[in-house]
């Protein structure tokens, strides 16, 4: 697979997984926004849960039926679309089979993400005060449920603000908005139904379809070396992002590594894709919902940033990567 299509296709992934992968938090009594926070990272970890999830982004409204275990620290997790092709995501620990019933196919990836459904949502390392503000902002029922609405603040325009929902019981969150420059929603995801902590049968996360004798296709497996030294820097980042992880992943009959350098704020994630050029040199901008992208060719190589963050900062990561001498 070239190197370029690698990366379109590691950045559609980035923008579809859009919303629910937390983080590792400490679980405590919530009565500060800190305390919120520190509840929701414990509860998007080991919380099991089903129901309805609405997703609104850039006019569309999609449909999700969501069921979601872990057993012993494994995700086991079925999502059904309720709209367009059927499609299904089948998830066991990192394995993830993409069901296409219009095709009759199987795509079998690997995900290293905690979760298909939330994935920005604040850490306990966000540093509030410098990058963003937390507030409370008032108690709402959302999918039936009291909850405590949470707003975060941020100090710049190259980070999006947000709002987020978490049930008063369990501090799991039932709505997330993210918000910009106008305060208006860019992207809206709400329980509109949900049952929480039930006993949920093993049968319910297997698919719907019989797939024995469907066609299975299988990403091809990257050699991966994980928090390596790169060459590769970024000479002027906006405040409070550094580098998180640095991989090097090497791609079936391609010669030359692709880099892989993530860059977080505690809070989001800008994850930068760098390979030798191999088609036009000319930058290229896109954007699907809130998630941008901007790539550009430094050195002859494709440089290439996407995140959930406004189209500014991805510009200004990608261009700003330099080869240290």
């Amino acid at each position: 697979m070239p190197t370029h299509m690698y990366t379109s296709k590691a950045a559609a992934c980035i923008v579809f997984c859009g919303f629910f992968s937390g983080p590792q938090a400490i679980a405590g009594e919530a009565s500060t926004p800190q305390d919120w926070i520190d509840r929701m990272g414990d509860a998007v970890q080991v919380t099991n849960y089903a129901g309805t999830v609405v997703r609104v982004r850039d006019g569309q409204v999609d449909t999700f039926k969501v069921v979601h275990t872990v057993t012993d620290g494994v995700i086991r997790e079925k999502v059904v679309i309720q709209d367009g092709n059927g499609l299904e995501i089948i998830r066991n620990g990192n394995e993830v089979h993409c069901i296409l019933p219009d095709r009759e196919s199987v795509l079998v990836e690997e995900w290293n993400n905690q979760s298909t459904l939330f994935s920005t949502l604040p850490s306990s390392d966000i540093r509030f005060g410098s990058e963003y503000d937390v507030l409370i902002k008032d108690f709402e029922r959302v999918a039936g449920r009291k909850s405590a609405k949470l707003a975060i603040l941020p100090h710049d325009n190259y980070r999006y603000g947000y709002r987020i929902w978490l049930d008063t019981e369990t501090g799991f969150p039932l709505q997330t908005q993210l918000i910009g420059d106008d305060n208006l929603p860019l992207e809206h995801v709400k329980f509109a139904e949900i049952s929480i902590e039930q006993d949920i049968q093993s049968s319910a996360l297997d698919s719907s379809y019989s797939t024995d004798n469907w066609k299975w296709y299988a990403e091809p497996r990257l050699t991966m070396k994980r928090e390596v030294q790169s060459e590769w820097v970024a000479n002027e980042v906006p405040s409070g992002f550094r580098v998180v992880s640095t991989q090097q992943k090497i791609l079936p009959d391609v010669d030359d590594p692709l880099t892989h350098i993530v860059y977080g704020d505690g809070l989001v994630t800008v994850s930068v894709f760098i390979s030798p050029v191999t088609d036009e040199k000319k930058p290229r901008r896109s954007s699907v919902g809130a998630s941008n992208s901007y790539s550009t060719v430094i050195d002859d190589y494709r440089v290439t940033a996407v995140g959930q963050v406004p189209q500014v900062t991805v510009e200004q990561i990608a261009k700003s990567m330099r080869r240290s001498q």
